[in-house]
C-alpha cells in the first residue's frame, strides 16, 4: 500500500516526521507530501519520502504576510495538481482553506485528521456532513475531540475514529540551553510552545507571585505582543520570545523539572502538540483541565487543574516544587503513558487499520 501524508502547510513536522517514521517501520511506503518548513530545520526522513510538493513559489519573510498571501495564491492550483500525482490511500493532516479544499481531494480513499477546528474563529456555520463526502474517515486525538466533531459537523459515528497523538520525543541531542536562560540549581518549571492568548500565559504570571524556591522559563515564539507582559513578570520568570532550535528545545526540557500547561477553555483542545512533548520528556505535568488534555491526567500521568484559576494553579505547582518524590511519582506516569498508550507504534497500527479498512470497502 502506497500511502501520502499530506501537509500543505507544514503546520506540525515533528508530528507528521514520527507518524511517517513509525509508519514506515511497520513496512508501509510513506511519502510525505508537505512545504517548506522557514521557521527552522526539520527531522531528516526515517524510512519514508518528503516531497516539498506545496508553495514552491512562496515569496518572503517567515510569518509575513507576503508569504502568506502567495502561498494562499497558488493552494488552489497546487491542489489540484496534486490530485493528478495522488498515491493508494491519501491521508490530510491539515487544510489550508477548508472549505475549498474539501471539495478538491484526490479520487482515493481519503483520512483527514482534525487537530483542532477546521475553521477557527466561528464566523461560518460549522460545515456539515455534505461537505465531508469524498472523506472517508475522520481521525481525532482524544474522546472529546471525537465529540466536539459529531456535534459540530453531524458525521455518522462509525466515520469518527479517536487515534492518540503520539509522545514526541526531541529529533536531536540537546545543547547548550539558550542565552537567555542563566543557570540554577532551583527546581525549572517550564512553559513551552508558541506564546498564543488561549495559552494563558497572563494566569501562569498570577499564579506565580510568591514563587520564590523555583524558576519559570517560558520559551516560544509570541503569536500577540508580549514586551508589557515581559516587562511586569514576577521575579524568577525568564522569558525566551522566539522559536528555538531543536537541540535548545531538547536542552530546556532536559534541565525543567515541571511542565505546565495552564491553558484556557476553548474548543480547539483535541490534544496539544507541547503535552505530546511533555510526556516523551517524562516530565512531571502540570495542566488544566480543557478538552482532550485532561485524558492524559486520567492515566495519572499529569496533575490536573480548574482552567482559569490561578489558586488551584499555585497551590499544584507549589507542591510539586517542593515534592522531589512527587514529581519523580508524575515523570514514572508521563513515561509510562508514552510508551503504551500515547506510543507511536500503537498510532501507526491503529492507522495502517484504518487504511486497509478504507480501502477494502
Amino acid at each position: 500500500m502506497r500511502i501520502d501524508l499530506v501537509d500543505p502547510p507544514a503546520f506540525s513536522p515533528p508530528y507528521d516526521h514520527a507518524l511517517a517514521s513509525a509508519l514506515a517501520a511497520l513496512g508501509a511506503d510513506v511519502r510525505l507530501v508537505t512545504s517548506e518548513f522557514v521557521h527552522g530545520p526539520v527531522p531528516e526522513p526515517v524510512g519514508y519520502e518528503r516531497e516539498l510538493f506545496f508553495y514552491r513559489g512562496a515569496r518572503g519573510p517567515a510569518g509575513s504576510k507576503a508569504r502568506a498571501f502567495s502561498k494562499l495564491a497558488s493552494h488552489g492550483a497546487d491542489m489540484r495538481r496534486y490530485r493528478r500525482v495522488a498515491r493508494d490511500v491519501v491521508h490530510f493532516e491539515w487544510l489550508t482553506v477548508p472549505r475549498s479544499d474539501l471539495r478538491k481531494l484526490p479520487d482515493r480513499p481519503v483520512v483527514l485528521t482534525i487537530h483542532d477546528p477546521l475553521e477557527r474563529g466561528g464566523v461560518k456555520p460549522p460545515l456539515r456532513p455534505s461537505a465531508f463526502s469524498r472523506v472517508d474517515a475522520v481521525v481525532v486525538h482524544s474522546e472529546f475531540a471525537r465529540e466536539r466533531v459529531l456535534a459540530q459537523h453531524l458525521l455518522k459515528p462509525e466515520k469518527v475514529h479517536v487515534i492518540r497523538h503520539g509522545a514526541l520525543t526531541p529529533a536531536v541531542a540537546p545543547g547548550p540551553l539558550p542565552p537567555e536562560l542563566p543557570q540554577t540549581d532551583l527546581p525549572v518549571v517550564l512553559c513551552f510552545g508558541l506564546i498564543r492568548p488561549y495559552k494563558g500565559i497572563e494566569l501562569l504570571l498570577e499564579a506565580w507571585e510568591g514563587i520564590t524556591d523555583a524558576e519559570l522559563w517560558i520559551v516560544g515564539r509570541p503569536m500577540t505582543p508580549i514586551d508589557r507582559t515581559i516587562a511586569a513578570a514576577p521575579a524568577g520568570v525568564r522569558f525566551v520570545p522566539r522559536f528555538v532550535t531543536d537541540a535548545e528545545e531538547a536542552a530546556v526540557y532536559q534541565r525543567a523539572d515541571i511542565a505546565v500547561l495552564p491553558y484556557e477553555r476553548g474548543d480547539r483542545f483535541g490534544f496539544s502538540g507541547v503535552l505530546a512533548t511533555a510526556l516523551g520528556a517524562g516530565k512531571a505535568i502540570v495542566l488544566s483541565d480543557v478538552g482532550g488534555l485532561a485524558e492524559v491526567a486520567e492515566l495519572g500521568a499529569a496533575r490536573l487543574v480548574t482552567a482559569g484559576q490561578s489558586a488551584p494553579l499555585r497551590s499544584a505547582l507549589s507542591e510539586l516544587i517542593a515534592s522531589p518524590e512527587d514529581r519523580a511519582q508524575l515523570s514514572a506516569a508521563a513515561l509510562k503513558a508514552a510508551a503504551e498508550v500515547y506510543s507511536w507504534e500503537a498510532a501507526a497500527r491503529a492507522t495502517l487499520e484504518l487504511y486497509e479498512r478504507i480501502s477494502a470497502s
